[in-house]
């Protein structure tokens, strides 16, 4: 039978002129915008020379990862990982360009913590002496390396982690073990089938020097070899696989490993900070406790700047394909009306638009957060200053809770706002939906780690209490003594018409926050545990304050650097509005119960947004065109950036799926399952497949003896 699709096109109006109205519409200057956005780097030009290589390699096409079973998706992974290796030594890439072609990969391959926790704890946390030996072989992948801190019983806690390391003060060793099945390690990415060295974080357990009884002294981070280098099996004395299916990462061996008194040298502790004296056995503590901690920090402020690239991924698909797709005609009007695109329909708007706003609020805070980390870094090696630690951790504790939350619920939002093409693989919002769902959780629960954000609040709080007088008010004491000497005053915040009121408003929400919490807990001596949930409403007010002050400090308060023409400035402004206001209509109970807006403001603030994104709506698709993501980074037919929508996505089901390439059997009486194959053969194949053993006969047939 002929294919007789191939004459057929889509109704009009056609998407490739949809979209090219839409930009024809709009003043923003995409260019500009990008640079101003991506300057960082040399992205845009580092993406370009990237894309040009892994475009042409068949290990890196995408278009059957959805239909590839987990196993697959393992062995698919780590042949391309093996395959960036290679390419950045053939093209003399550098580790941000590995970076980069990465990122373009989009998948959270098994060698993806050699970069990051791995390679981040060695730089940050050894000793010159360990940083000399171990950076090179890191460097140049002599060893391939994981990050062991999570484990079966324990992950947000990390004080309470089992997993020991006990001092032999007569072999001046460390023995590590496992006490418990709990102790396990667990969840550790690229542990289960691909590291050989680790870093291990256990509790480090000296013997009294009176007593000879063993004291925990916290958790500490070793590095350990796991894996013998020629064989990569496991070690005499550890025990390591993979645990197996979970939501996203299926390219990624995520491990378990248990230890049992496997002895490792002294200098496997790593001992920038901390250490124990080869001699006395003695414990050398960290001058600051926060150092320890700060290849986690370093994460944290990676995890934001991710969070915007993320979110705009899901909203270049969402708003391109809903400017595309037509539904009903206005009901308003008179005789035969054409249909409206989705986009034009305000309760579409008010999901997508404020999402595209929060994209550039995430930009410039995370932009602000690598600033600070970096200033507080050279301050500590350059003149021992630490005394930017406590609000660097409290400030990226607050925001990786709040950022990566925005990001996963506006993926999902982005999704739904497509409709039914929305569940479809050809929305590319699949992959991007389940990889990032883990976010919220690793590297910090997001619930519990604002307890860290509210803790230093209401410490900084107890201090402004102390000293009431005026001090910087770009500071946190300082806008926190302003609102001492205030508290008494009724005034509230003209948020329609002053952007700098919107500032002050969102800083005397924290700041009425973070009296009530130093009341509850300092005053009256309330519980920890009864005032979390306050607690946490404290760290996310503290946080869209931070998001909202380093938007308006970047667009309103300096002149944009990359520099931005008056249109594209005037349309930032207009996002910063729209954002503020649309979380100050999520937030409005806080605001009116702190006294920085009226119940009576709240009457402008529907209308007011939706003008707003009136305003928007004419140059959304430049403004997702801006964060310039290629079309092979999105693999979505639905987001394409030419909006060729619906050839795309039947060619997605027509043509490149492979379920389509058989014909089936669907006669229940016989078991053949492929037309022509014979009972016999599907039958063996069908067992192997239920068995997890598809493939392997002699592994077939001993499952099938054991059952």
């Amino acid at each position: 039978m002929s294919d007789f699709s191939q004459e057929l096109k889509p109704a009009d109006p056609q998407g490739p002129s949809i979209l090219a109205q839409e930009r024809a519409g709009s003043d923003v200057n995409i260019d500009q915008l990008a640079h101003h956005l991506l300057h960082r780097g040399d992205f845009l030009k580092r993406q370009k020379k990237i894309l040009s290589v892994l475009e042409k390699r068949p290990y890196f096409c995408k278009k059957n990862q959805l239909n590839l079973a987990r196993p697959d998706r393992y062995h698919l992974g780590l042949a391309r990982a093996k395959e960036l290796r290679r390419l950045s030594l053939q093209h003399g890439w550098d580790i941000d360009d590995y970076k980069m072609a990465d990122y373009l990969t989009d998948e959270m391959a098994p060698y993806a913590l050699q970069t990051v926790m791995f390679a981040t704890s060695i730089r940050e946390q050894c000793n010159d002496e360990q940083r000399a030996y171990w950076l090179p072989k890191v460097e140049n992948w002599e060893v391939i390396g994981c990050y062991g801190q999570t484990e079966l019983g324990h992950g947000s806690n990390v004080k309470g982690i089992e997993c020991e390391a006990r001092w032999n003060p007569k072999s001046k060793d460390f023995t590590i073990h496992s006490p418990t099945l709990t102790a396990s390690k667990w969840w550790n990415g690229a542990l289960g089938r691909t590291a050989n060295h680790a870093i291990v974080v256990a509790q480090l357990m000296l013997p009294d020097q009176k007593t000879g009884k063993y004291k925990s002294h916290g958790p500490h981070q070793f590095i350990v070899q796991i894996r013998d280098m020629k064989t990569n099996k496991p070690l005499e004395g550890i025990v390591i696989g993979d645990i197996g299916p979970k939501y996203g990462y299926t390219a990624m061996d995520n491990g378990y490993m248990l230890f049992k008194n496997l002895r490792v040298p002294h200098s496997a502790l790593l001992s920038r900070y901390s250490g124990v004296d080869s001699e006395s056995g003695m414990y050398i503590k960290p001058k600051n406790q926060a150092l320890v901690y700060g290849s986690l920090t370093y994460v944290r402020a990676q995890i934001i700047m991710h969070a915007r690239l993320v979110l705009a991924r899901a909203c270049t698909v969402s708003l391109r394909y809903t400017s595309i797709r037509r539904q009903f005609a206005d009901r308003d009007a008179k005789g035969s009306a054409p249909e409206q695109a989705v986009l034009n329909y305000p309760t579409v708007q008010i999901r997508l638009l404020p999402l595209l706003a929060t994209t550039y609020a995430l930009h410039y805070t995370g932009e602000a957060m690598f600033k600070l980390y970096w200033q507080t870094r050279a301050d500590i090696e350059k003149n021992g200053d630490d005394s930017g630690l406590a609000e660097m951790h409290a400030a990226s504790s607050g925001l990786k809770s709040l950022c990566t939350i925005l990001a996963a619920d506006g993926i999902e939002t982005c999704r739904r706002a497509m409709g039914g093409h929305g569940f479809g693989g050809g929305s590319g919002m699949i992959p991007l939906n389940n990889d990032y769902l883990s976010k919220p959780t690793v590297e910090g629960d997001n619930w519990m780690i604002t307890q860290q954000t509210a803790s230093y609040l209401i410490k900084r709080m107890q201090t402004a209490t102390k000293d009431q007088y005026p001090s910087n008010t770009e500071s946190i004491d300082g806008q926190f003594r302003l609102f001492l000497q205030n508290k008494q005053s009724s005034k509230t915040y003209d948020i329609y018409n002053n952007e700098s009121d919107i500032v002050t408003a969102f800083q005397h929400r924290v700041s009425f926050l973070s009296y009530q919490a130093y009341e509850a807990r300092i005053e009256k001596k309330q519980p920890w545990t009864s005032l979390m949930i306050s607690l946490h409403r404290l760290s996310r007010a503290f946080s869209e304050s931070l998001l909202v002050t380093n938007f308006h400090r970047a667009i309103f308060e300096s002149t944009p650097d990359p520099p931005l023409d008056k249109a594209t400035h005037n349309i930032m402004k207009t996002l910063f509005r729209l954002f503020a206001l649309s979380t100050i209509d999520f937030q409005s109970t806080e605001f009116i119960l702190s006294g920085a807006l009226a119940p009576s403001q709240l009457r402008d603030l529907t209308p007011t947004i939706q003008q707003l994104m009136a305003e928007i709506r004419p140059h959304a698709i430049r403004l997702v065109d801006a964060w310039s993501i290629p079309d092979y980074l999105l693999e979505s037919a639905l987001g394409r950036h030419d909006g060729d929508v619906y050839n795309a996505l039947w060619r997605k089901a027509h043509l490149e799926n492979p379920l389509n390439l058989q014909t089936f059997n669907p006669d229940w009486k016989t078991e053949e399952i492929i037309m022509g194959e014979g009972e016999e053969t599907a039958r063996q194949r069908i067992e192997a497949l239920a068995l997890g053993v598809e493939g392997h006969e002699q592994r077939g047939d001993l499952w099938r003896a054991k059952l």
